[in-house]
């Protein structure tokens, strides 16, 4: 990973930060003082309902008007409002560890919300055994769908990257990547201090 400025910000100082993926996003949010916003809890109603388009859009846009001060923000769900998200963010980040790596995590967290023991995605929708196994499961979306967000995200950093003067970054690997920027990002807000 390059030894850039791990976020960019504006020119105020205000960060507000698209996270594609999102094990990192509530930490990011508390570290740089900003609300975080979960896309799934705009997207899911109760029993697992879809929320229609127009109105997920207009939920998700009004959550960003609503913190121009900065916010983090998670989730995929690019074909509804990445082009809101993109167009908002100060800085995206597209955590790409290997399917491998995250995949037995995405189970042991669905587990554990079966259990009760991990809050739901979004509120009203239950995991369950029947659920985690089916094709409408996050751990089946993760299996089917790893490769085409990879595709997805690779192309998009060709026009976004930072490498380009752009606001997306790439952090992959095994963990290392993400230890390294997650001490960077410390280190700046400590810098702020």
């Amino acid at each position: 990973m390059a030894s850039t400025c791990p976020l960019i910000g504006d020119s105020n100082g205000h960060y507000r930060v698209r996270v594609v993926g999102n094990s990192v996003a509530i930490w990011l949010a508390n570290q740089i003082n900003v609300p975080y916003i979960s896309l799934d809890q705009f997207y899911w109603q109760p029993d697992w309902k879809e929320t229609p388009r127009d109105e997920f859009r207009a939920q998700v846009y009004a959550a960003l008007v609503n913190n121009k001060g900065g916010w983090v923000i998670d989730g995929n769900y690019t074909s509804h409002v990445g082009d809101l998200l993109d167009k908002e963010a100060t800085d995206i980040i597209w955590l790409d560890p290997p399917l491998l790596l995250y995949l037995p995590r995405i189970c042991i967290r669905t587990f554990l919300r079966i259990l009760s023991r991990s809050p739901p995605c979004s509120p009203g929708c239950q995991e369950s055994i029947g659920r985690m196994f089916s094709s409408d499961s996050i751990v089946w979306w993760c299996i089917t769908n790893h490769s085409t967000m990879r595709k997805r995200e690779t192309e998009k950093m060709r026009e976004l990257g930072i490498h380009n003067g752009g606001i997306m970054r790439r952090i992959g690997g095994w963990g290392h990547e993400l230890w390294q920027w997650k001490r960077q990002v410390q280190e700046v807000i400590s810098s702020q201090l």
